[in-house]
């Protein structure tokens, strides 16, 4: 009997295991995934984020990005498409056909009071151009905004920073725009050089880098004035900002985790220009913003990119906005924007 009870045990014995060798035993309820499961778990799916910029210091910091998405590497989907004009971006805004842009500050307060309640709605994602503006001279004449009295001014912009910082400005100094000074808008940055570079005595307003190409193709030519420096004087307690990144609230809402990693990526992107410049002039001269890298590279120091979210961005761009206000109404829009106009994250 002990012999069957052994033979029936070494049969038992041999039955399970080949079962469990064919596969055929109860599926374990309580198993922790493989290592070849867990790799085969599909990647998420990058978002298309169709961003507008213009051509100067708000792209220059957006080619590390810019870069990645070229060869792959971004976490979104990022097309970034450069223009000209602020003109040109303001109307794809509003009509919904980009979910970000790059526009002048004082543009996006405009904006956020024109799409105030419809699908457009925008709000500011971060500040990233500072004071970039200056009064460019072929010649040696101009030496305070005084001295501007009589004088025809070249300069782009109209409706955007550069008017409406240099109406402020000239009120400053006692001089009344149009009347004192002849404002002369051209439509792009090159065009401005291009007058400066052919006209002796011809005085323009350019931000960086257009300053540094002007300056490289004339040596006649010079910064008078910055701005920035001029803004500080008689304005101490609010600080000059040139550009935002703004986002439709409907593509921020429907995407939040994108938005997040676009904040994420921008703000690596200018941090890495502005540390490596000499690897970013290459990629800067690539975007067709700057024609030599040398040039490009001199350049973004004095472009004042930067990015700043949160309260921060808050606290200096409605300080900079309630001196506009202050000085021109219609410059933001009419009125002061709300709370909404600026992302909460």
């Amino acid at each position: 009997m002990k012999k069957a009870l052994t033979a029936s045990g070494a049969l038992l014995a041999a039955l399970i295991l080949t079962a469990c060798s064919s596969g055929t035993t109860a599926p374990v309820t309580s198993q922790a995934p493989t290592a070849t499961a867990v790799a085969s778990a599909p990647a998420p799916v990058p978002v298309t984020v169709n961003i507008a910029s213009l051509k100067g210091p708000t792209t220059m910091g957006l080619v590390g990005l810019m870069d990645n998405a070229a060869k792959g590497t971004a976490a979104e989907d990022y097309k970034v498409t450069m223009f000209a004009s602020p003109d040109e971006v303001v109307p794809l805004v509003a009509q919904g056909s980009v979910d970000m842009a790059l526009i002048p500050s004082n543009l996006a307060a405009v904006l956020y009071a024109k799409t105030k309640g419809t699908d457009a709605q925008i709000s500011v994602l971060a500040i990233n151009t500072l004071g970039v503006l200056n009064i460019v001279e072929s010649g040696n004449t101009i030496h305070s905004i005084a001295d501007l009295k009589g004088k025809t001014v070249y300069l782009t912009g109209k409706g955007a920073s550069p008017e409406y910082v240099l109406d402020y400005l000239l009120k400053q100094a006692g001089l009344t725009p149009g009347v004192d000074v002849d404002l002369q808008f051209l439509t792009e940055h090159a065009e401005v050089v291009a007058k400066l570079t052919a006209t002796p005595g011809s005085i323009g307003v350019l931000p960086q880098p257009f300053v540094t190409i002007a300056e490289a193709k004339s040596a006649n030519l010079r910064t008078a004035l910055d701005l920035t420096a001029e803004w500080a004087k008689v304005s101490p307690d609010s600080q000059l900002i040139t550009g935002v990144v703004v986002v439709r609230n409907s593509f921020a809402t429907a995407h939040p985790d994108a938005v997040a990693q676009f904040m994420k990526d921008y703000a690596a992107s200018t941090a890495w220009v502005n540390a490596k410049p000499a690897d970013a002039a290459p990629l800067i001269v690539a975007a067709g913003i700057v024609p030599d890298p040398t040039l490009a590279e001199k350049s973004i120091p004095l472009c004042y990119i930067t990015f700043v979210a949160g309260a921060d961005m808050k606290s200096s761009l409605s300080g900079y906005l309630q001196v506009l206000f202050a000085a021109d109404p219609k410059s933001v829009g009419g009125s002061m924007p709300g709370d909404d106009f600026y992302f909460a994250g």
